[in-house]
């Protein structure tokens, strides 16, 4: 049995990575070529997700495609799984990264906002899933990695549609990796504490943003972008092959209080 850093290898490999044109989506792309793996990103801008991939391809000796899909819409998701296939002929790693946030008092707040959040982060998860695991369970083989949040663990004022969503992928990481444990597939959840993505930007010099990064995470500083890639790479490998319904904290020590 391979075993030591040879675990982590990712040569050969397969993933798609949905919202895998920039932020943490494209770090844990960046991360799983250099491990090796030829790369499918999906975001719902085409030319940013073929930008980002062809950027890719010269810096590591993988295969890359980037493609449109809008996670919220099941026949993109099919197309992009069987341009993979077509490609590549198998699917080992699905990293459903693709989430967005709308933050506000719930009582100025609208339904559609919570609805909108919700059907990217929740519905596109669980379609981006579905499109995938026929063929992982052909394999008999397959990592799934969702992004969670710490949000998915503790509260957060003003959060209400994205703390929500983020906590349901928390359980349907853990109902998903009961129901395809026989086959071998593993699911996993990553959750990302404050990390100064596009997201996040708009509120990087809030003074209540401030002091809270300053009081309340561990590190006093937000998470830089290829602090992400490990657990990306972890979990998408060998390494992780008897870990499945967990969640991976990675928030610089803000909810170890």
């Amino acid at each position: 049995m391979t075993a030591g850093m040879k675990l982590f290898d990712l040569t050969g490999r397969v993933a798609i990575v949905t919202g895998g044109s920039k932020g943490l989506g494209l770090a844990m792309a960046e991360g799983l070529a250099s491990a090796g793996a030829n790369l499918v990103l999906l975001s719902r801008h085409g030319d940013e997700a073929a930008a980002a991939a062809k950027k890719i391809g010269q810096e590591f000796p993988v295969q890359t495609l980037g493609m449109q899909a809008d996670v919220t819409s099941g026949p993109d998701l099919e197309k992009a799984v069987q341009t993979c296939l077509n490609k590549f002929k198998r699917i080992d790693i699905l990293i459903n990264n693709a989430g967005i946030n709308i933050r506000g008092p719930i009582d100025e707040l609208s339904h559609a906002d919570f609805q909108k959040v919700m059907a990217t982060n929740v519905d596109g998860l669980w379609l981006a899933s579905k499109a995938v695991v026929p063929h992982m369970k052909n394999q008999k083989s397959g990592r799934i990695i969702n992004l969670a949040s710490t949000l998915g663990i503790v509260g957060l004022a003003n959060r209400t549609p994205y703390a929500s969503s983020k906590g349901a992928v928390v359980l349907m990481t853990r109902a998903l990796a009961l129901e395809l444990a026989p086959f071998q597939i593993t699911v996993n959840a990553i959750c990302p504490g404050p990390f100064l993505t596009d997201m996040n930007i708009p509120i990087k010099d809030d003074e209540n943003t401030k002091n809270f990064i300053l009081g309340q995470v561990a590190l006093g500083r937000w998470g830089e972008l290829p602090e992400i890639q490990g657990a990306a790479i972890y979990l998408a490998s060998d390494a992780s092959s008897f870990t499945t319904g967990s969640l991976l904290v990675v928030d610089g020590g803000w909810t170890a209080r």
